[in-house]
């Protein structure tokens, strides 16, 4: 049985300027609070915590789980074939549903298979849509507006987003290799995690984009991000 502690604090998460347009999340140091759990069959189940509040208790280790079973995604494998393209015949309009659950861990019921498919300058029918784990590889979304679109751990290799609208969007752990995010809007939009080798990012805008140190490292070796777009990430 392996057990797993986080630390806290009541006052939750806030964010602070590490360059002039990027936020990295810090914790407030107020109120600690520490809850401890362990891994079973049934499961990450709380052994004992500092804090009276039950039910952040059972979120903090609902974190806990995510991040154990987030190290490898179910489309993202690094050995795993990808699926045989889906026969569902309107598999291109699932898009505009979207997943009903798993959002960020990216577990879902059914995958969504949206390769090939082309959704240019579509401008009312993905915004807002939880995403996650989504096979986009090779298809279309130039000109589209994606703001508040949940894409954790979608598969974007080789698709097209010129244009497309990031705002306030969630693409952490994004497979972006190859894609051809030319113009594309990065406005307060999570990041972390997600991968852009070999991906066009010329005029692409970030504009308070939330990323990791690391991921930041990787995404400035990009040597096609304008340098307007390498100050506003904060690139040396």
């Amino acid at each position: 049985m392996a057990m797993a502690s986080i630390h806290l604090h009541q006052n939750g998460f806030s964010l602070r300027h590490s360059s002039p347009k990027r936020y990295i999340a810090v914790r407030e140091h107020q109120s600690l609070l520490r809850v401890t759990c362990s891994d079973t069959r049934e499961g990450f189940k709380l052994q004992q915590s500092l804090s009276p509040l039950k039910e952040f208790k059972s979120v903090a280790c609902g974190i806990l789980a995510v991040w154990a079973l987030s190290g490898v995604s179910p489309v993202l494998a690094a050995n795993q074939r990808l699926p045989p393209l889906s026969t569902e015949p309107n598999r291109c309009e699932r898009a505009f549903v979207g997943n009903t659950i798993g959002q960020a861990n990216g577990v879902y019921d059914k995958p969504i298979d949206l390769r090939f498919c082309d959704y240019t300058n579509e401008k009312s029918n993905l915004k807002g849509k939880s995403l996650a784990a989504a096979l986009m590889s090779d298809a279309k979304f130039d000109g589209a507006d994606m703001s508040e679109v949940v894409m954790s751990k979608a598969y974007a290799v080789g698709a097209s987003f010129k244009s497309v609208n990031f705002s306030n969007a969630v693409l952490d752990r994004v497979n972006f290799g190859k894609a051809n995010l030319r113009g594309a809007v990065f406005r307060n939009t999570v990041l972390s995690g997600s991968t852009f080798e070999e991906a066009q990012l010329e005029d692409a805008v970030f504009e308070d984009t939330i990323i990791g140190y690391i991921d930041l490292q990787k995404l400035c070796t990009n040597t096609t991000i304008t340098p307007d777009g390498r100050a506003e990430l904060g690139c040396r």
